[in-house]
């Protein structure tokens, strides 16, 4: 059966192949794109989600959320994808207009009229945030959300705590954790290592000479410059398609465990670091009173952390074919 799903997106050079790999499946049906400020500002996300809408010849409805985070100044990451968050090749719509409805309301919208519906953040969690605080009836309509967010357990790739999604808005991200709602968190370091795209891969994908791969390729030509000064590792990772990709295909998550998980919001040293209780000890005596707002109304995250890499390369090479 087709599933029906709904995407929050920063769009930036990632999150475009996400949207392609979506838009392309025969296994969802994209109910609504929302955009929200984070790699980019939010209206260079929402030009980024239309241009890839038009390349995927889709005319899913998309609309533009929330444009800072909630109580902080927005931080891009312009430095990582280009200061039009798609490697600065001048890619933009050229017939596609957003929807005037705000994103929230659309989320909102979109969530009652389809219940079960499945999330998948690709960004921030504001947009989010505010649509659950502004209507919490429609918790119990979300049947899924998969969180593109966090470093479980290990280091960050914006501080040495935190991943770039969780920290732009950690409060925002506070809230979707402690809401109830029923997460998959597929954090940033499942798309290290053996998951980045080698120069094999990128031949492969080349090699395909469609309007996709070629679109993939140039698009993160300034991240993958950027990963390597960053990490030390030579070619392209891509989180938010490795996240759709277990969305669409639940198999490739190979292990996890549920944990509950806490957002730091008040240390700037770890701000917006995914605390996991992974031994189970938040409802110790010495750590309830501090973990009691996550123990009591939180459900426990469903935290990936082994992906099935040949599952994920082969996955993605289909949908550029």
């Amino acid at each position: 059966m087709t599933r029906t799903i709904l995407i929050d997106t920063d769009t930036a050079s990632d999150d475009a192949v996400a949207l392609i790999m979506a838009l392309r499946s025969p296994a969802v049906h994209v109910a609504a794109i929302t955009t929200v400020a984070g790699n980019v500002p939010v209206d260079q996300a929402t030009r980024n989600a239309l241009y890839t809408a038009e390349l995927c010849a889709s005319d899913v409805p998309i609309y533009t959320g929330a444009a800072k985070p909630l109580l902080r100044p927005l931080e891009t990451a312009t430095w990582f994808h280009g200061v039009d968050g798609l490697g600065d090749h001048g890619f933009a719509p050229t017939s596609r207009t957003a929807s005037p409805i705000h994103a929230v309301d659309a989320l909102i919208a979109t969530i009652h009229a389809n219940p079960g519906i499945e999330l998948i953040t690709l960004g921030p969690l504001t947009n989010l945030a505010l649509a659950l605080s502004r209507d919490p009836s429609i918790l119990p309509h979300i049947g899924h959300c998969v969180v593109m967010g966090g470093a479980p357990c290990c280091e960050g790739n914006v501080t040495p705590a935190a991943e770039f999604n969780i920290w732009v808005d950690p409060e925002a991200a506070r809230i979707v954790f402690r809401s109830g709602l029923p997460i998959e968190l597929i954090g940033w370091q499942l798309s290290r290592f053996d998951a980045v795209l080698n120069p094999a891969d990128i031949a492969q994908i080349e090699a395909l000479a469609t309007p996709f791969a070629d679109f993939t390729l140039r698009s993160n030509s300034a991240a993958q410059a950027a990963y390597e000064t960053q990490t030390g590792e030579v070619g392209i990772s891509l989180p938010d398609p490795i996240a759709m990709a277990i969305l669409l295909d639940p198999t490739l998550n190979l292990t996890s465990t549920y944990h509950h998980v806490e957002i730091e919001t008040a240390s700037e040293l770890t701000r917006g670091m995914t605390v996991v209780d992974r031994l189970s000890v938040a409802t110790d005596e010495r750590n309830r009173t501090l973990w009691s707002e996550t123990t009591r109304h939180a459900a426990p995250a469903e935290i990936c952390w082994k992906l099935d890499i040949h599952g994920w390369k082969s996955s993605l090479i289909s949908v550029l074919s």
